[in-house]
């Protein structure tokens, strides 16, 4: 039923999905099981800061309920420090860390994107605490 994704699958949606190790086939309705094993949580942005040497990323601070974790994300053209810190933003929690430009990234945030190329987080309100599974 289809081939296996790459690491950069795209979904229909234009959400992003990349590097996620625990999705094996998320091409249709029928890779779900797949998907469920990611686990997305609601994440607090604690800090922000650029990496350097790199225009495209932002590294993150944030708190995922039972600890603090850092990400490396591709959204500095789209988003300053200071306009994340404070987002509760929705996480895959259980990557594998990878590093990024010298830094390590122990998860990988949600984002829409339009075909003009504009990005949006996906985020919650503040009413929802860091750690809460998204279901």
């Amino acid at each position: 039923m289809g081939k296996k994704p790459n690491k950069n699958t795209k979904l229909k949606s234009n959400i992003v999905l990349r590097k996620c190790g625990a999705v094996s086939c998320i091409n249709n309705i029928q890779g779900f099981c797949d998907f469920a094993k990611c686990e997305l949580v609601v994440a607090k942005v604690l800090e922000a800061d650029r990496v350097k040497g790199a225009d495209r990323l932002l590294k993150l601070q944030v708190n995922v309920g039972d600890e603090q974790r850092q990400i490396i994300a591709g959204i500095a053209q789209h988003y300053t420090p200071e306009e994340m810190v404070g987002r509760r933003i929705i996480v895959v929690k259980n990557l594998k860390p990878a590093k990024l430009r010298g830094e390590l990234s122990q998860g990988m945030l949600l984002a829409a994107s339009t075909p003009d190329g504009r990005l949006e987080i996906v985020s919650v309100s503040n009413n929802i605490p860091a750690g809460s599974r998204v279901k």
